[in-house]
């Protein structure tokens, strides 16, 4: 029994002597139950962005908005009565948008049944909570007039001519996520290790810089992604009813993306001086960028500061780029992404550049 006794306390010193197994037992369990808590509980927030094109001019529509407003849910917005609301939306990316007619007030004044039209992506988590909302305000709104008899329908539509399912949305998260696990854990890991065999002794041997050094696993990741990418799309339209599409720009921003998360996991690296380090460091930062960048779900209805958490990783520029190109078409707010992930990616190549050390600290 002593001999058990011993074996187990030298056997969980040593363990707990390992960064990776202490982040494991005790750092990652604390990461996941309050990262899931912040998206999944209630938070004081902006609410879900809700733009409403409002084309009546009678008092119920009014009325309509206010219910709307009180519910707490939506931060509600006006939309400009001299756009087409259709192409509004797909111009915007809107994941959500309300559009009330000009005979809504005459329809409900005159018995009829009105109708509104909500456009929204029903891929995303928020849209369905939307509906139930906008059906129980319309169902209060009937009861103030007609004492609880039906008034009016909801017409859902979906951004521009697809008809999106849920894996569309995943899809180019999934793409998303591949890069950032592929290039920035890759890189960390590759730097400790050179670190620790003593490889970056030998480089700095050589006439080669460390830019180049990091070009070099930019382009073979660039071109690993580049075929990942394309075999998982292939086996997601094979088995799955797929609207999402594979364009050129998708293809622009899984090579900026590697080229970002590549400078980043060098930049890690150079903090990293053992391959335990490095996973910490990689899980450290990467794990909350998995589930918080928009990876597997919309944080639309998320509290306000867990956005603001998101809107300050890399990722999220990513995978909202690829969004943009590969669901909406929309080329130009794939652009801006993509600019910002290029800038990101350039400064971490700088830093990592001018920070890595190939000599022994």
């Amino acid at each position: 029994m002593n001999k058990i006794l011993s074996d187990t306390i030298n056997f969980g010193r040593q363990y707990l002597r390992t960064k990776v197994g202490a982040f494991f037992a005790f750092v990652f369990p604390i990461l996941l139950i309050v990262l899931f808590g912040a998206v999944f509980t209630s938070g004081e927030g902006t609410g879900v962005s809700l733009p409403v094109q409002n084309l009546d001019s009678g008092p119920y529509s009014q009325v309509l908005i206010d219910i709307l407003e009180q519910t707490g849910y939506f931060d509600i917005s006006n939309i400009s009565t001299d756009v087409v609301i259709s192409e509004y939306v797909d111009d915007k990316s809107l994941t959500l948008a309300l559009f009330i007619p000009d005979d809504f007030s005459s329809d409900i004044s005159s018995n009829q049944t009105a109708t509104v039209r909500l456009y929204g992506d029903p891929t995303k988590s928020s849209y369905m909570v939307s509906m139930v909302v906008l059906s129980a305000a319309l169902d209060q709104l009937g009861y103030s007039v007609s004492g609880g008899a039906p008034i009016a329908d909801i017409e859902q539509k979906s951004p521009g001519s697809k008809v999106l399912e849920p894996y569309d949305f995943l899809l180019p998260g999934f793409v998303g996520l591949t890069v950032m696990v592929s290039a920035m854990y890759f890189m960390t890991a590759t730097c400790a290790e050179h670190r620790s065999r003593g490889y970056f002794k030998l480089l700095a041997t050589t006439t080669l810089k460390k830019s180049e050094w990091l070009t070099s696993k930019f382009l073979f990741n660039s071109a690993m992604l580049i075929v990942s990418l394309l075999l998982t799309f292939i086996i997601a339209k094979t088995m799955f009813d797929l609207k999402a599409s594979i364009t050129p720009m998708s293809l622009v921003m899984v090579v900026v993306g590697t080229f970002m998360f590549t400078s980043l996991g060098m930049l890690f690296g150079t903090i990293a001086k053992d391959p335990e380090s490095a996973s910490a460091v990689s899980n450290i930062v990467g794990f909350p960028m998995m589930f918080l960048a928009g990876s597997f779900w919309d944080l639309s209805a998320a509290p306000f500061y867990l956005q603001a958490i998101a809107m300050a990783m890399p990722l999220t520029y990513l995978n909202n780029g690829l969004r943009d190109t590969m669901i909406y078409g929309n080329e130009a707010s794939a652009a801006v992404n993509l600019v910002i992930v290029l800038v990101l990616g350039a400064i971490f190549f700088v830093l990592a550049s001018r920070l890595m050390s190939w000599k022994e600290k």
